[in-house]
């Protein structure tokens, strides 16, 4: 099985196929960070480790890069030095450089592994237009799949996932019951529960939680996250 490093916030590396893949680079420190409509989002702790300690990227998979708690200052810089960002249609024409922009279910062939990009929705219905485009990805290719859920609030997009490409090998789950303010507080990623219910329609072998802690508009820590999976019957599937 794949070996992930969890960074913190949503940042994890791993091997799969050969390639080394590392999902939305967070390296800054703590601090306010503008969140693009004057505001900001408060980072509360230091990541696990420095992007010096990364050695070879390969990929990044870039759910969005609108806000700083996917993309920051350090994440940025280290995309200059990847080979590949693999991101929505949008955040590349931004990002420009090496980003590559797919639109839902499109893929692309990397060696041995196929990087298919599933939709992701980061709030409730409607929110696309104020937040705008976040992608997923499942990777397949060698050995059990693996499910990158980026900031996903929507589990009937995970069943449709799940109905073209379960079960999968591996889950990477976004949780932390995120809420900023926006639309009446709800939910932009699932909560705890949710990620316990993403994973049995999954049909998950293993699951990565991220995203749960290092920023204060993220609601539920790992202990919540636990207690669900608990709840749920699904604490063997926890890893990382």
């Amino acid at each position: 099985m794949s070996e992930f490093r969890v960074y913190g916030g949503p940042t994890v590396l791993f091997d799969y196929g050969g390639l080394r893949f590392l999902t939305d680079p967070t390296f800054d420190q703590p601090g306010d960070y503008p969140r693009g409509d004057g505001r900001f989002l408060t980072k509360t702790a230091p990541p696990a480790a420095g992007p010096e300690t990364l050695g070879r990227v390969d990929v990044v998979l870039l759910s969005h890069d609108q806000h700083p708690d996917n993309l920051d200052r350090s994440g940025r810089e280290l995309l200059s030095s990847v080979p590949q960002t693999l991101t929505t249609p949008s955040a590349a024409g931004r990002l420009g450089g090496t980003a590559r922009g797919l639109a839902p279910w499109e893929s692309v062939v990397l060696g041995p592994v196929t990087v298919t990009a599933v939709p992701a929705q980061h709030g409730p219905d409607g929110s696309e237009p104020v937040i705008g485009e976040v992608t997923g990805f499942v990777l397949t290719g060698d050995g059990p799949a693996i499910y990158v859920s980026g900031d996903n609030a929507s589990l009937p997009l995970v069943r449709e996932i799940a109905s073209r490409f379960g079960p999968v090998g591996t889950a990477v789950l976004f949780a932390g019951a995120t809420r900023t303010g926006l639309f009446d507080d709800a939910l932009l990623t699932l909560d705890s529960a949710q990620a316990a219910e993403a994973a049995a329609i999954l049909g998950a072998r293993r699951v990565i939680p991220v995203h749960l802690d290092s920023w204060a508009h993220f609601t539920q820590g790992r202990d919540a996250l636990d207690a669900a999976f608990a709840a749920a019957g699904l604490s063997r599937l926890l890893d990382g």
